[in-house]
């Protein structure tokens, strides 16, 4: 799965927010065996999760 929201403001820096959630939602998918291969960020341009080494 990967997963996508937006920032409204274009910026791309993950918040604490998104950083829990995603932690929060990686625990869930292991639990139910679905693999989370990426949560990106869309602004002004995109920020991918997994290559900023937070997933």
């Amino acid at each position: 799965m990967i997963l996508a929201h937006n920032h409204p403001s274009g910026h791309l820096r993950p918040s604490h927010g998104d950083r829990e959630t995603t932690r929060r939602l990686v625990e869930v998918s292991e639990v139910v065996g679905i693999e989370i291969l990426d949560h990106l960020i869309v602004g002004d341009g995109y920020l991918s999760m997994k290559a900023q080494g937070l997933l």
